[in-house]
């Protein structure tokens, strides 16, 4: 395929993504209140209450919401899109790893974010509110709130995804494990930036929290691309002449 005709295929891939993303917010949009309501249970925990301070601040929130929880249900559907976008690259017996990419992929990040949810948030979030002292009272806007868990959720949902983009780099021959174990040093370095772009306090604590993960998964990925990784064909042997 020409330049050209790649754009144009993307073009069709991402069309297709926004298409499965405009069905996963219409389906998700009516549970969106019963989802806030759910969300807000780390900030009950504390004590605390939100609370809005422009009209139009709850309705957004609850679009917001509705949105990435569309984004989750959509996730298959936007795999499947990658998954024939990059198959061109691929040998024939590759492509029967499609069905086990979308679902593997899918579960990963719903994995993810349920791991920021559950676990990321109802720590951070204590740890973040002590910060204010006995003397200052937190005042959470449901806005800012749930942007500072949404961003969460999303960053450990595409972090989740490492070690399936690396499997797919070592499948199409692009990384081989020897090289992922050789730049590790690069990759917690790499782990250590990536924690202080995507975490949104960008304080020490929360990237912590961020950057462990990321090298546990960029393991995780080395194993699965000596697992899975493409097999370099053995060498030929010369047969000998009889004398």
């Amino acid at each position: 395929m020409s330049f050209m005709d790649h754009l144009g295929e993307l073009r069709i891939r991402i069309v297709r993504s926004l298409i499965a993303l405009l069905v996963g917010l219409a389906i998700s949009f009516p549970f969106a209140p019963r989802v806030i309501e759910f969300l807000s249970g780390p900030v009950k925990a504390t004590g605390n209450k939100l609370v809005f301070i422009t009209p139009t601040e709850a309705f957004w929130t609850q679009m917001k919401v509705a949105l990435i929880c569309g984004l989750f249900l959509a996730s298959p559907g936007i795999l499947w899109q990658v998954w024939r976008f990059v198959a061109p690259g691929l040998f024939a017996h590759e492509k029967k790893y499609a069905a086990p990419f979308v679902i593997i992929g899918s579960l990963l990040f719903i994995g993810g974010g349920a791991f920021a949810l559950l676990i990321i948030v109802p720590l951070a979030l204590p740890v973040l509110l002590g910060f204010g002292g006995p003397d200052l009272i937190p005042l959470l806007s449901i806005g800012s709130y749930f942007d500072f868990i949404l961003k969460f959720t999303l960053a450990f949902g595409a972090i989740f995804e490492v070690p399936l983009a690396i499997t797919l780099a070592s499948r199409m021959g692009l990384v081989t494990p020897k090289i992922l174990a050789k730049n590790r040093k690069y990759a917690v370095f790499g782990s250590v930036i990536a924690a202080a772009i995507l975490t949104p306090t960008g304080d020490a604590f929360n990237m912590a929290l961020m950057a462990g993960p990321l090298v546990v998964l960029y393991e995780i990925g080395i194993v699965a691309a000596r697992l899975f990784g493409r097999r370099r064909p053995a060498p030929a042997v010369a047969e000998e002449t009889p004398a």
